[in-house]
C-alpha cells in the first residue's frame, strides 16, 4: 500500500512563507513525477508545480518567482517553499505522485495526499 502524507499548512498574514512537505511511504519501486495541487472554495482544483525524477519543474503562472518545489529522491519527500503569499493562495493543497509501486506487475499509477489547508489573510 502505497500513501502520500502531507504537513505543514497553517494560518499566514499575507506576505508571509510557508512550507509544505509530502512524504511517500509503502511498497515503492520507484517515483516519476511529483506535483502539488491546489483547490479553493469554488474553484477548480489547479496544479501549482511539478517536478519531474530528474528536477525539471515547471509551475503555474500565478506562482511563478513565489513558490518552489524541491524533493529528496533519497527519502521519497516533495517539498512546496511558499514566499510572498497572497490571499488568492489560500487553499487546500494536495500532494500527488506517479508512483510504481513494488508488485508483481509494477503499473504506474497516480497517487494522492489527503490535502493540507493554507490560509492567507490580507
Amino acid at each position: 500500500q502505497v500513501q502520500l502524507v502531507e504537513s505543514g499548512g497553517g494560518l499566514v498574514q499575507a506576505g508571509g512563507s510557508l512550507r509544505l512537505s509530502c512524504a511517500a511511504s509503502g511498497s515503492i519501486f520507484s517515483i516519476q513525477a511529483m506535483y502539488w495541487y491546489r483547490r479553493a472554495p469554488g474553484n477548480q482544483r489547479e496544479l501549482v508545480a511539478t517536478i519531474t525524477s530528474g528536477g525539471n519543474t515547471n509551475y503555474a503562472d500565478s506562482v511563478k518567482g513565489r513558490f518552489t518545489i524541491s524533493r529528496d529522491n533519497a527519502k521519497n519527500t516533495v517539498s512546496l517553499q511558499m514566499n510572498s503569499l497572497r490571499p488568492e493562495d489560500t487553499a487546500v493543497y494536495y500532494c500527488a505522485a506517479d508512483i510504481v509501486p513494488f508488485t508483481a506487475t509494477r503499473v504506474l499509477r497516480n497517487y494522492w495526499g489527503q490535502g493540507t489547508q493554507v490560509t492567507v489573510s490580507s
